[in-house]
């Protein structure tokens, strides 16, 4: 596998992503500048300056010439890609979580944490009437505790806007009313990040209780769970191959003293049907923070505690791996399959030997 290590940042990695080409890679972390890449060789193309902040969270839009950052510093900004230049900025009440573009490029969504006497808050906006959101939406208390959102997210076609939550439910808002449309119980912890599919018909989750969880997006029916022995704090699903990726490790506050063999830094690779880890890269000596897979399937990006983006682009050998399912014509084929045949080796198991995980502990190239 070869790596890239995107050396742009100064702090932690707090969130990393692809625009729909899958020819832009941008980042951002604690260090209050987002940059963004090429995604082919690493080449740094330009930073976005303004924010007073952490970014916790962006999005550009399908024909990468908006993106939008939302920062600690209680603003969501609007950007040029073309030229870095702020075009806007949208005043929150506190530190901004969560920011999301609707299907039609002119509206988002933002999620914000309570500050002083004001709740959390979910607002959706318009980029041609900036001075104030079209919609506001409270998030109260639960059983008296303070809840803050996690992620935001619009659902296919913009049916509803989904959000996570701290106390691992799920949550589902009309976006012209702001009413509660559904509540899904997906996790006992936080849950730290959803990513969706490309055509928003899966959800995959990511949460502190040592577990990533598939949902159909569509009736929001539990699929499949895929358990870890460490907190995941992302994970995305592959467009190309029925596999996810998982991306966690042990808790930052006791990284310095844990070396990454210990503290399990690596990216995790599942099966998305059969539930089963396969293979394992490593790299980071930090918590990997957040994970983003290419649209074509070639490369991936994981960004971690340790200030830095690897970039990694998969190997042939990879690409060309088939994930067969055993078939038959008829019963009788079955039947004799069972009986003559053994079970065809799964990816990353060779028959007659044990398991073996497709480890990479790769030399860095520095972009």
């Amino acid at each position: 596998m070869r790596p890239y290590l995107l050396q742009g940042h100064e702090r932690p990695i707090t969130v990393v992503k692809y625009n729909a080409d899958g020819d832009l890679l941008f980042t951002a972390s604690k260090d209050l500048i987002p940059s963004v890449w090429r995604s082919e060789n690493g080449e740094r193309l330009g930073t976005f300056h303004g924010h007073k902040g952490t970014i916790w969270d962006l999005d550009v839009d399908r024909f990468s010439n908006l993106l939008l950052t939302a920062s600690a510093d209680a603003t969501v900004k609007l950007w040029s890609c073309q030229n870095g230049e702020c075009l806007e900025t949208f005043t929150h009440r506190g530190p901004v979580r969560g920011v999301c573009w609707a299907e039609d490029n002119r509206r988002f969504a933002t999620i914000s944490d309570p500050f002083v006497e004001h709740p959390g808050k979910i607002m959706v906006w318009d980029i041609e009437q900036p001075a104030e959101p079209i919609l506001e939406v409270d998030l109260l208390k639960v059983d008296g505790k303070r809840v803050n959102a996690t992620n935001i997210w619009w659902t296919y076609l913009n049916e509803h806007i989904f959000v996570s939550m701290d106390n691992g439910v799920m949550r589902l808002y009309s976006p012209e009313t702001g009413s509660l449309v559904k509540e899904i119980v997906a996790h006992e912890k936080k849950v730290n990040r959803v990513q969706f599919n490309r055509d928003k018909t899966l959800a995959l989750t990511s949460s502190a209780d040592f577990s990533s969880k598939l949902f159909d997006a569509v009736n929001w029916k539990h699929l499949y769970t895929y358990k870890t022995d460490r907190p995941v704090n992302d994970a995305v699903i592959s467009e190309t191959k029925d596999h996810i990726l998982l991306g966690g490790g042990q808790e930052a506050m006791s990284v310095t003293t844990t070396s990454g063999k210990v503290g399990k830094f690596e990216t995790r690779f599942f099966h998305i049907v059969y539930q089963e880890e396969f293979g394992t890269v490593k790299g980071h000596f930090g918590p990997i923070n957040a994970l983003a897979i290419n649209p074509n399937g070639r490369n991936y990006a994981s960004g971690a505690e340790d200030g830095y983006v690897r970039l990694h682009f998969f190997d042939k050998s990879y690409l060309d791996m088939q994930d067969p399912v055993p078939e038959a014509d008829d019963d009788e084929d079955a039947e004799e399959s069972k009986e003559d045949k053994a079970p065809a080796p799964v990816a990353g198991k060779a028959a007659g030997k044990p398991e073996q995980a497709l480890e990479y502990d790769e030399s860095i190239m520095d972009a």
